[in-house]
């Protein structure tokens, strides 16, 4: 998970100008036309191949932020070939890496997918990973531990001296990485957590492709769960009915439910179903009394994510209101959050943005369980 969705990562800033001894140096002209179109869901970055090297534009780092990221992805070969402005991008990577720092469980599933993970020398929070490859490089001392993205280690970062850090930040304030970037090692700003669709968090596949160089090989993975998401999303249009659904729980005494332009909202819309506040405006959530969720909601055919909640006891114990909703009397309350890893981390936030389509195939495996009769849920189970 995004060390549970979000916490700090700071920016990353690499000026790297390189002059050849033995042949005259190329001049990097900044303002070739790139070429975007591999891009096509994902909205907060891009990826530029008609120049020397590929270079990935990162145009949402955080929410609601003023500034935009490049980096430049230089193979090992090239190198002394070329030279540039020094001040032309954020980072500057020497490829082919070989050693790797991500910071977000989310980051995991590209690595694993692309055969990456051997290239990952650190991570905070190890506990949280749930990839089963990724676990046995834990226990074998392959992937270090590095505290937490709040008390980063950064000494260990420094004497392990990646090729890159892939970090995320909530916004500008990013000082716990300045060390980091003031000794050379690029920091990268993965976004995949602000995009609103599916496909678009998926799509950030494409990022760690380049920075693996296995662009190919990323734009096929994506191609594939992109084929199978809108796939499911057809079949789900021919039920022949269309159930109400509630989502969220409280916390204290505010429930939170997905707003209706939100990732989740996206899902339950594509699921062809009717979710109560998808006409709502927002990318995140909502927060409601429980009387106004129980008046708009009681009657919902079926509850989703309920937050942390496992079984109905759980839910009884939390707050006897519960009880009043039909999804509860009538036992259609499905969670997440009992699929864990071996430590404990909750799989759906490590894998669900990377596979929407298995997010959206158990859902439609809810809804309408005529359309998938034989298929068996990866992350949503019934409360017991």
């Amino acid at each position: 998970m995004k060390r549970m969705f979000i916490t700090t990562v700071c920016y990353g800033l690499l000026s790297l100008t390189v002059i050849s001894c033995k042949k005259e140096a190329k001049s990097f002209d900044s303002t070739i036309k790139q070429n975007n179109t591999n891009v096509q869901y994902a909205k907060g970055f891009t990826i530029n191949t008609d120049g020397d090297f590929p270079v990935v534009h990162v145009k949402n780092p955080w929410p609601n932020a003023k500034r935009s990221f490049s980096y430049a992805f230089i193979p090992k070969e090239t190198l002394a070939s070329i030279t540039f402005p020094k001040d032309a991008y954020d980072a500057v990577i020497v490829t082919p890496i070989e050693k790797l720092v991500v910071t977000s469980t989310t980051h995991i599933p590209a690595l694993e997918a692309l055969g990456g993970l051997s290239k990952l020398s650190g991570f905070p929070d190890t506990q949280y990973i749930s990839s089963m490859p990724a676990r046995q490089l834990i226990n074998k001392g392959k992937i270090k531990e590095l505290g937490n993205n709040e008390s980063l280690n950064t000494e260990m970062v420094l004497e392990m001296q990646p090729d890159a850090l892939v970090g995320f930040a909530i916004d500008n304030q990013n000082s716990t990485y300045d060390l980091v970037q003031k000794s050379g090692i690029p920091v990268l700003f993965n976004g995949d957590w602000t995009e609103q669709t599916p496909l678009g968090k998926a799509e950030w596949i494409k990022f760690f492709g380049v920075l693996l160089q296995k662009e190919k090989e990323a734009d096929s993975i994506f191609k594939s769960i992109e084929t199978t998401y809108n796939q499911a999303k057809e079949l789900a249009r021919i039920a022949k009915t269309k159930p109400t659904v509630l989502s969220g729980a409280l916390y204290k005494d505010i429930w939170y439910l997905p707003a209706g332009e939100s990732w989740a909202a996206q899902f339950l819309a594509d699921a062809n179903t009717n979710y109560i506040w998808a006409k709502t405006e927002g990318t995140g959530s909502i927060s409601l009394s429980l009387e106004t969720v129980l008046e708009k909601g009681s009657l919902a055919q079926y509850w989703v994510s309920p937050s942390q909640f496992t079984t109905y006891d759980d839910l009884i114990t939390a707050n006897n209101h519960y009880t009043e909703f039909d999804a509860f009397k009538q036992k259609q309350v499905f969670t997440f959050s009992a699929t864990k890893g071996p430590t404990g981390g909750l799989l759906y936030y490590e894998l669900a943005p990377q596979r929407p389509d298995l997010v959206l195939k158990d859902l439609i495996h809810i809804f309408h369980p005529e359309l998938l009769p034989n298929y068996t849920a990866y992350f949503f189970k019934a409360l017991e």
